[in-house]
């Protein structure tokens, strides 16, 4: 997705100053075009962002089909944009054989080589994979819950991990969650160090799937608050959704009561926040679970979905994102990214 050209910073100028600097050409105005005053300029050029030092274009698109050097590198996953003016900036980055300058625009053809220190900063990098239990939140700690990151310590890491990484304190500098997980949901969350893992899963243009195993209570209330509420749930009550616990009662055999067109619903009709979803492939696992497998990942778009069609979720578990499953990875621990695998 190409990036919006900034728009420039709106002209703010106080009334009075402005009529100063107007009066001396009053007369002439309706002849003569207006001339920014000096206060005028003042403003504007204090209200206009600084540009980096030394960057000569900050535009994302140039003339002729060309591209600010570090967008350019994260859209062919060399580097994130941060990481790519950082190489900039140390010298590490050539365009067509010449050493690249800092916000220099480029043709979609060069061809750019990274400096082999550059590829030996980004293999230290380390991506996460935690199997996240109930009742701990992805990022940062809120209502006395512990965020994920914590529990990245040597004694939590999976026996079976064999990757050729050794666990050092530094890794959790700058540790942070590619996407989220609801606080009352469990399975796959990734915490990466790598920006091109955080462009693939978050990026603006980020279409990678995401699959979840959600156990269901079939009410038949069509909960219609959810479609423009996030803390709407069961009952068609505004409320924050409640904790799910493995011993929530399931009702059985809820696929042989659940109306056909209601699924197709669930794979594509249903709009929430004012926007129509994305289509999702919907089918049931067991009698008692849903397979959802997602491209968008609105705030508890799933509890939020079913609710419209009278599910009550008691239960979601993320198995997949992209190509990397879950598996066997126990609840609470973590293990690695293998150099081989790819979202």
């Amino acid at each position: 997705m190409t990036e919006p050209t900034s728009k420039k910073p709106t002209l703010t100028v106080p009334v009075k100053a402005f009529q100063r600097a107007a009066a001396p050409v009053r007369a002439a105005a309706s002849t003569s075009p207006a001339t920014p005053s000096a206060a005028a300029t003042r403003v504007a050029t204090k209200n206009r962002a600084p540009i980096p030092f030394g960057q000569t274009n900050t535009a994302a698109q140039g003339d002729n089909g060309t591209m600010r050097l570090n967008k350019r590198m994260a859209e062919l996953g060399l580097a994130s944009r941060r990481e790519a003016d950082d190489w900039i900036g140390k010298g590490w980055v050539k365009v067509d054989g010449r050493v690249a300058e800092m916000g220099m625009q480029v043709a979609p053809d060069v061809k750019i080589e990274i400096d082999k220190l550059a590829k030996g900063q980004q293999a230290n990098l380390v991506t996460v994979l935690i199997n996240k239990p109930l009742g701990w939140v992805s990022g940062q700690a809120e209502d006395g819950h512990e965020p994920a990151i914590t529990l990245v310590q040597p004694q939590n890491r999976w026996a079976e991990n064999n990757a050729r990484f050794f666990f050092h304190g530094s890794q959790l500098k700058s540790l942070v969650p590619a996407g989220r997980l609801d606080i009352d949901s469990t399975g796959l969350l990734v915490l990466t160090q790598d920006g091109r893992v955080a462009r693939q899963l978050i990026g603006e243009d980020a279409v990678m799937e995401k699959e979840y195993l959600v156990r269901v209570v079939y009410t038949g209330v069509l909960n219609t608050a959810a479609a423009t509420s996030a803390a709407a749930t069961y009952g068609g009550k505004v409320q924050q959704l409640s904790r799910i616990d493995d011993d929530d009662p399931i009702s059985a055999d809820v696929q042989s009561v659940f109306p056909p067109e209601k699924l197709q619903l669930l794979r594509h009709g249903l709009s929430l926040d004012g926007q129509a979803l994305k289509h999702a492939k919907v089918e049931w696992q067991n009698p008692e679970q849903l397979r959802f497998v997602l491209h968008e990942g609105k705030k508890r778009q799933i509890r939020r979905m079913c609710e419209q069609v009278g599910l009550k979720v008691v239960g979601l578990k993320r198995v997949r994102i992209g190509k990397v499953m879950l598996g066997n990875l126990p609840v609470g621990q973590w293990r690695y990214l293998a150099p081989h695998e790819r979202f």
